[in-house]
């Protein structure tokens, strides 16, 4: 039995890929041991996504060899064989909504019984199989009611149901709020306790130190180091990710001097309400950066997107250089001098099958040509001054985003909100899923707009995001319950965040 816990659950040697002229891999290696939860780290475009489909078996490496339990890969066209060793939890859910959780678990392998599915043997089948692993998931609710953290377990549970004991996590506290991402991270502990193993793919560099034991980091499609995470600091895995020197370089507002007081206001929230927020009031002076944060299901999000347009407040008013916004109203928004980074870059932020230039020129169509249409000669000057500006790594303004790594789309989707040259910008997780170097890129635009005397409301969970602001507001269930200045110090934030007092007597 200890002979087998020195054995790698899944080891890649020397494995390379290359598409065309490119090398997504080169010559990279990693060992995950059993029972260990192993963090996989890199800037966007290190190689992450292609060692994990040579992981998985959706792709066969042009070079070296993945082995299970020292033993050679099945071949890539034996499925089953796959789903027996290894399955992955992505970002993106794959759980289908409008089926139950049972008919998820079992999808295409749905007990019969002459001929027709056995629904009494498959809801059973399933109850076992979520008692067994003990998640509190309703075997006949509907996947849709679900939330995201409980959509996770099921498809945990789904892949231990094939036999496999590795799962890859990927990103997979995206779209958790604090209590949630403890809830999971104690489900993972259990689940190594009872042997199984984790690859934790995250962005999140703090949840790499509570959760891993390990660490392997790809830089530039190369393996640069693996090591217990208790002998790489954090100033050392950045400069490991990044090449360079030095943490996270970040604009802290706590070194900037204070606003002028007469600084005029640019944004007024005005006790606004709607689904999960009431009573909501702030203002956003010219020059000044606001962060606004709170759990995910605080109203922090809703509050945005009412400011920006995207959806409309129930009561309360919206002021932007003294004029009341129309609620809901995105193109009044935006003639108005609003600007915003949506949350979700896929589903509001990017048309993916269109290109640089067309996607960053979206909100200036009408500025560019006649009635609306543009030349593409015209968007594609306005896309490379865009690249310039922000630095967007793409093979010029007329590539499709949906070839870009995340980083580089996200900074299209911040060059989007900067076209119409609003005077008040609004950022929902502008870093939610992006690498060291493209969050300072991003970052670096908040300060740049800020000296050019625009109004900026940062909106996230992120520390890091929030360190570039002069006010964080603080949301809790649905009201701002606090306010810290700059220079505030991270668990007086964070228990704010989570409505703990450290001053009660």
């Amino acid at each position: 039995m200890s002979a087998m816990l020195n054995v790698p659950v899944v080891e890649a040697r020397n494995v390379t890929k290359r598409f065309g002229s490119t090398a997504a891999l080169n010559d990279v290696s990693i060992r995950v041991m059993p029972g260990e939860s192993h963090a996989l780290v890199g800037r966007n475009g290190a190689g992450k996504s292609t060692l994990v489909s040579m992981l998985t078996g959706l792709r066969k490496p042009d070079t070296g060899e993945v082995r299970f339990h020292d033993e050679p890969a099945p071949p890539i066209a034996d499925r089953d064989a796959w789903r027996e060793r290894v399955a992955c939890v992505y970002q993106h859910s794959t759980i289908i909504r409008e089926l139950s959780v049972a008919e998820n678990l079992f999808i295409n392998r749905q007990p019969v019984n002459g001929g027709v599915i056995d629904w009494r043997t498959m809801r059973l089948d399933a109850r076992a199989l979520l008692g067994h692993w003990k998640i509190d998931v309703r075997e006949n609710a509907r996947a849709s009611d679900l939330t995201v953290e409980a959509r996770q377990l099921v498809e945990i549970a789904r892949a231990l149901s094939y036999g496999a004991r590795f799962i890859i996590l990927d990103e997979p506290t995206a779209q958790l709020d604090g209590e949630e991402i403890k809830r999971l991270f104690r489900r993972i502990e259990e689940l190594q306790r009872e042997g199984v193993t984790f690859l934790f793919i995250s962005h999140h560099l703090q949840e790499v130190y509570e959760i891993c034991q390990a660490v392997t980091v790809l830089r530039d499609a190369r393996h640069i180091v693996s090591a217990p995470v208790s002998a790489l600091p954090r100033e050392k895995l950045i400069e490991a990710m990044t090449g360079e020197q030095g943490g996270l370089a970040v604009a802290d507002a706590a070194a900037r001097p204070a606003l002028p007081a007469d600084a005029p206001v640019a944004l007024e929230v005005d006790r606004l309400a709607g689904e999960d927020y009431e009573g909501v009031s702030f203002s956003v002076r010219r020059g000044e950066v606001i962060g606004l944060t709170g759990a995910t299901s605080s109203g922090r999000t809703s509050v945005a997107e009412a400011i920006a347009g995207l959806s409309p407040q129930r009561a309360g008013t919206v002021r932007v250089g003294g004029g009341a916004l129309p609620p809901g109203d995105v193109p009044a928004a935006l003639r108005a001098g609003v600007g915003c980074v949506p949350k979700d870059r896929h589903r509001e932020g990017l048309v993916l099958s269109q290109s640089v230039a067309e996607n960053a020129s979206m909100t200036i169509a009408r500025t560019l040509g006649r009635f609306g249409i543009a030349s593409p000669a015209k968007k594609n000057a306005f896309g490379r001054r865009m690249i310039d500006a922000l630095g967007i790594k793409t093979q010029g303004p007329d590539h499709a985003v949906s070839g870009l790594s995340g980083g580089n789309q996200q900074k299209v989707v911040m060059a989007r909100a900067l076209a119409t040259d609003p005077n008040v910008l609004v950022l929902i997780d502008p870093t939610a899923g992006v690498d060291v170097k493209s969050k300072e890129a991003l970052l670096a635009v908040v300060d740049r707009v800020r000296e050019e005397g625009k109004a900026v409301l940062v909106v996230s969970g992120e520390l890091d995001d929030l360190r570039t602001c002069d006010r964080v507001l603080v949301m809790f269930r649905g009201a701002i319950a606090a306010e810290f200045p700059a220079g505030w110090q991270d668990h007086e934030l964070i228990a704010s965040v989570e409505g703990v007092s450290l001053h009660e007597e």
